[in-house]
This record gives C-alpha cells, structure tokens and sequence, in this order.
C-alpha cells in the first residue's frame, strides 16, 4: 500500500469516527502540503482559516481589467490594519477568493502576508458567472485544454512571472443549463486537477440544482467528491442539498457570515451537526472588498464578525471546543491540501 493511499484510509477514518470528534481532549493533525504565497506549507501549519475572502475586487470586466487601474501601495497600506486585525485574533490563513480578470493581484498578497505573518492563498481559474462578463475573450475560440494549460502553467511555474503560486482553482457560473463556456471552465478545471492536485471552488450562487449539476459533471470525468468546493452554499436554504453533496464527499461553504446573520449560520450548523455532518463545512464571510474604481476602494467590509460575533454565538449554541476547530481549523486544511494526482 502506498504511503498516500494510507494517508488517505487514515484521514477517512479519522472523519467518520464521531465518536472522535466528541472528544474535547482529540486534536487531528492533517498532513499533505497546502500552496501560499510564499510556497507551501505543512498542513498542520494552516491554523485558523478564513476560507472565503477578499483584499480587492474590480468589477468593470474582463475586457477592461488591468493593473493601471489603482494604486498597489493605496491598497496595500488600506487593507493591511484589517489583516492585521484577524492576525490578533488568532486567524492564521487567509484565503483570497479574487480570480484572474477579477482583480487578482498576487505581489500586492504577498506583501501582506510578509507583514502581517499570515499565510495568504490565491488561486487561478475564471469566474463564468455574470454572463461571461469576467470571462477573457479567449474563452470562446479555446478548448478546455487549451484553458487548462494556462492554468497548470501558473500552478507549476508561478502567476505573471512571479514564482507565486495559486493553491486551488476558483470559477464562478450561473444557473442551469450551463452555457458552452461554463462546461468548457469546468472541464478545463478538471483536467487542471489530474494534472497539479488542486482543489476546485465553484462560485454557486443559484442554488442546489447548479451545484448537483457541477458535481455530476465533475464526478463523470473521474475527480473526486471531495476535490470540490460549492461556494456560497448559504444561498441555497434547502438543507437537503447540502446533506446530499456532503454525504457524497463534497465541502460545502458557508461562506457569507456576518453579525447580520449568526442566528441563521448557526441554524444551518445544527441541522449538518444532527447529520453528523460537520466535517464536510467550511465557514467564513466574503468580506473585504477594496472595489476598484470607486474612491479609496469604497466602503471596505472587515473581517471581524466571525470573531466578534459568530465564534462566540458559535460556542454559546452549544459548540464544543473540538466542534469549532474542526470546522475552523481541520476542515479548511483538509479541503485545501494538494491532492495526489491519480
């Protein structure tokens, strides 16, 4: 048996054990290799894990994004007091949900996580959603391998001659049917992950149905359940979807947390919690948002809810210590690791 293979059957178990998890004195330790900013750590080195966030987003198109548009020290000097903030209180990983075409800038990332000390994780992939809106045009005279290779190119040489390297894949579709540049983006997503081992987080913002589609699809051509993240699951308030897509191995992400809204998050929680579920969850807030274009980056959302307000509700809901850490610190390492290709 190989050393992975083991690794895998010795993680499987670990995760369906429940009655491990009810142990406040048991710690899992993950193992495998999670990419940043500044190369790849050790899984166990993840931490505390904000899964879903933004440093700066630029919404007027694919045709028209560039660098020329701001200021990278204005961000950077704007976002770093928010980042230093979650360091503080405990936050150890970042992860930076800004695709290409989107306002993706990975040198900005990782100045930050130079000063702040976090680890910081970018991505590469396109974000579909919105009509194509943020797709390049080249989108629609390539094929799915064509796509993919750009992509595998910056998992193994590194983003826009940086040497930075993405740590998954981030797309973003609308509802079903999916048009041909949505199912050509998921295709060249999966062929990316036989290749490199990233994991593939879909921006899903119309429900179940998109996301059983994504998952059948991705299923068919041979990558596995647990390889793919439903983004912004929250949008979607039948929970039978959600105990569907876990049971069959998928992460699902609850991922639009905010002080507005703890009672509905913890609501949902509990319903997985019965289903013994919670090891399949990712949690964090879709905040941030310095918005290209608009004076000082607008009005920038921090990132303190989950700490000042939802970890807290969290624990007085009836939480236990081992609950919150595998939802906050094993489930994001677990989801992230690069897997070994097959």
């Amino acid at each position: 048996m190989s050393l992975h293979r083991r690794k895998f059957l010795k993680n499987s178990f670990v995760l369906a054990s429940g009655s491990l998890l009810q142990s406040a004195n048991f710690r899992f330790q993950p193992e495998g290799k999670i990419i940043t900013v500044n190369g790849p750590i050790d899984a166990s080195q993840m931490g505390m894990t904000l899964v879903h966030e933004h440093v700066q987003v630029d919404f007027i198109g694919a045709d028209k994004v560039n660098p020329g548009r701001y200021n990278a020290d204005e961000i950077f000097n704007t976002v770093l007091p928010y980042l230093q903030q979650i360091r503080n209180a405990g936050c150890k990983t970042f992860i930076d949900c800004t695709p290409p075409w989107l306002g993706r800038d990975v040198k900005i990332l990782k100045r930050l996580s130079d000063t702040t000390g976090l680890n910081i994780i970018t991505n590469t992939g396109y974000y579909g959603a919105s009509a194509d809106k943020f797709l390049p045009a080249s989108v629609k005279t390539s094929v799915a391998d064509e796509i993919a290779a750009i992509w595998t190119d910056e998992a193994i040489k590194g983003i826009d001659n940086t040497g930075i390297k993405p740590g998954f894949m981030k797309l973003g579709l609308d509802n079903v049917p999916f048009s041909h540049s949505i199912e050509k983006i998921l295709k060249a997503a999966s062929i990316t992950y036989l290749k490199t081992g990233l994991p593939i987080g879909v921006h899903t913002t119309r429900g179940g149905e998109p996301a059983k589609k994504e998952l059948q699809l991705l299923n068919d051509w041979g990558d596995p359940a647990d390889r793919w993240i439903w983004i912004h699951a929250q949008n979607e308030k039948e929970i039978n979807y959600h105990i569907e897509l876990a049971k069959k191995g998928a992460w699902i992400s609850l991922d639009g947390i905010s002080k507005s809204n703890v009672a509905d998050n913890i609501n949902t929680l509990q319903q997985l919690k019965k289903e013994k579920l919670l090891h399949k969850i990712l949690l964090s807030q879709d905040a941030g948002w310095y918005n290209i274009g608009e004076a000082g980056g607008g009005k920038f959302r921090n990132y303190m809810d989950f700490f000042d307000s939802f970890l807290p509700a969290l624990k007085k809901s009836g939480f236990s210590e081992t609950e919150i850490h595998q939802l906050t610190f094993v489930n994001p390492s677990l989801a992230f690791t690069l897997n070994v290709k097959r």
